[in-house]
């Protein structure tokens, strides 16, 4: 069967040869050389009588979502402008390609140099490609951030929990507990008391190290001097 489909073929290919290069006698014998090399080349080579056996694509592997693709829905917002890059990035992020979604986000963030939104997603994003160790990078994004909404608590709340992805425990903890000392949204107090109380409870079940010195006052991220 699989030597009459090439016959097949190659009649007709060699019927669309002869009507468009038979005014170029030379042009035509040399396509006409290449079919018969090919047609030797398959009776050489192929086997048609052996089954197909298709392939399918491997599954991509989905992780889990970040904390910060978690929340953000539900502290920062929704239909804007940042939320359409952001949502690219947790796209990316879910698919292990932390770096692109880094990038994704700094370009984001230099064409909307003023979208604290857009800083915060970068910072974290940052953390996450640098297998959640605070960079120099990082800390910057998430300064220009609180710059830019200095009263909001948005990008401290966002640091601590970039921080707590890393394994930086202490120094989340730090930060939100300073922030429960000041006023606050209710709803960002109830999301610090929720987590403060799940570090203790996984502190008190040696989940995760202890606390490895008192508590003092958390610096703000800051950039590289």
């Amino acid at each position: 069967m699989g030597w009459l489909i090439l016959l097949g073929l190659a009649l007709l290919v060699a019927v669309g040869i002869g009507y468009f290069a038979r005014r170029d006698r030379g042009a035509l014998q040399f396509l006409m050389a290449a079919l018969l090399l090919a047609l030797a080349g398959y009776s050489w080579q192929g086997r048609p009588g052996l089954a197909g056996a298709p392939k399918t694509q491997p599954a991509r592997q989905q992780l889990p979502q970040t904390e910060f693709a978690k929340m953000r829905g539900d502290t920062l917002g929704r239909f804007d402008g940042a939320a359409r890059w952001l949502n690219m990035a947790d796209a990316l992020q879910s698919q292990g390609d932390n770096l692109s979604a880094a990038q994704l986000l700094q370009g984001a963030a230099r064409r909307n140099p003023r979208d604290v939104d857009l800083w915060i997603g970068l910072g974290n994003a940052l953390m996450l490609a640098s297998d959640g160790q605070a960079t120099p990078a990082s800390e910057l994004a998430f300064r220009r951030a609180q710059e830019i909404a200095p009263d909001h608590p948005a990008p401290r709340f966002f640091y601590g929990i970039a921080l707590a992805q890393g394994g930086n425990f202490d120094q989340a903890e730090r930060i939100w507990r300073q922030m429960a000392e000041g006023e606050l949204p209710e709803s960002y107090r109830r999301l610090i008391d929720e987590r403060l109380l799940a570090i203790e409870q996984a502190r008190a079940a040696g989940e995760i190290p202890p606390r490895a010195a008192p508590l003092a006052p958390a610096p703000a991220p800051t950039p590289a001097q």
